[in-house]
């Protein structure tokens, strides 16, 4: 199994940076995984750190040397980490639970399966041309799951998110085979959010993934500007050829398995994985209220600086 990897993460024009990513692999079989902090919620880069040391060790875990069933691991994987969410948040009597978005993707067999909840997005380029991407759950890009807009809802409004009392609602995507030169992008949106998808797909073809990946971060972060969001990308070459650079970090990445990270727990029994149509209403209206509240508080504008005091006079 040949393939390579490059990631990249930049705090844009915020005081932190609160995505967090990685990878890790088997001779058989490799995780890419991503997760962006809400920073509406406390503690969003915790909640995206205990996502993505979830995935890391589900898969350390079960790998040996693939995982029996990639989309199986998938779905019971972003169940547990919502849930470890969930328990960290209990264990340290916070008021209100951190959440995170997340996008997991598995190369194996020569075939890729991939599953996000809330905006990070994975991106799926052949030969410059998009091949598939995943469609955030938001008003905008799921629009048919919902008669008409609620009042007071802004479209961009994510309707679910690891973290969360009830479970995850979440998209797989896969297994579907892949092709020699194909390259796999996840990102957060600070990335698309400033950039079109045949943008981020032209980005990715014509030079070495190294160069597209620390190109398309760099733009990004330009684009944003001084109120730019979070940046971050992980890209995978499949197989690569035998000269390839071997895989490297193109800038420090957060600790996502820092030693403080807490323990995981296991995922509850009886827990399924849910569709958007198989959620109660009720349930969507709460969370979708959950989120909005946060990025209101985000979008408010900072209190202004103080004037410079004048200097005093000694008497």
């Amino acid at each position: 199994m040949k393939f390579a990897v490059y990631q990249a993460t930049h705090t844009g024009g915020r005081t932190r940076n609160e995505d967090r990513l990685g990878y890790t692999y088997t001779r058989q079989s490799v995780l890419l995984v991503l997760a962006d902090g809400m920073g509406g919620h406390p503690d969003g880069d915790r909640a995206a750190e205990i996502a993505v040391r979830t995935f890391v060790q589900a898969f350390v875990d079960q790998a040996r040397p693939k995982l029996a069933d990639p989309r199986a691991f998938l779905e019971a994987t972003v169940l547990q980490a919502s849930q470890a969410i969930v328990v960290f948040a209990r264990a340290h009597d916070l008021a209100e639970h951190p959440r995170t978005t997340a996008v997991a993707a598995v190369v194996q067999d020569r075939q890729l399966t991939a599953l996000h909840s809330g905006d990070s997005r994975l991106y799926w380029v052949r030969g410059g041309r998009l091949l598939q991407r995943t469609r955030d759950h938001s008003y905008h890009d799921k629009p048919e799951l919902f008669a008409q807009l609620p009042p007071g809802v802004h479209r961009s409004v994510l309707f679910t998110c690891l973290g969360s009392d009830t479970p995850p609602l979440y998209d797989v995507l896969g297994p579907l085979p892949l092709a020699h030169g194909d390259r796999i992008l996840l990102c957060s949106d600070g990335l698309w959010g400033v950039m079109d998808d045949d943008d981020v797909a032209a980005g990715l073809h014509g030079q070495p993934l190294a160069d597209a990946v620390a190109q398309l971060s760099e733009v990004a972060v330009r684009l944003g500007g001084r109120h730019g969001d979070n940046v971050s990308l992980l890209g995978l070459e499949w197989q690569a050829d035998d000269d390839f650079p071997s895989t490297q970090v193109l800038e420090p990445v957060p600790a996502a398995l820092a030693p403080h990270a807490p323990a995981t727990a296991a995922a509850p029994p009886g827990i399924e994985g849910l569709t958007a149509v198989e959620l109660d209403d009720d349930a969507i209206e709460r969370t979708i209220a959950e989120i909005n509240d946060a990025i209101l508080r985000t979008r408010r504008p900072p209190p202004p600086a103080p004037a410079p005091a004048r200097p005093g006079r000694r008497r």
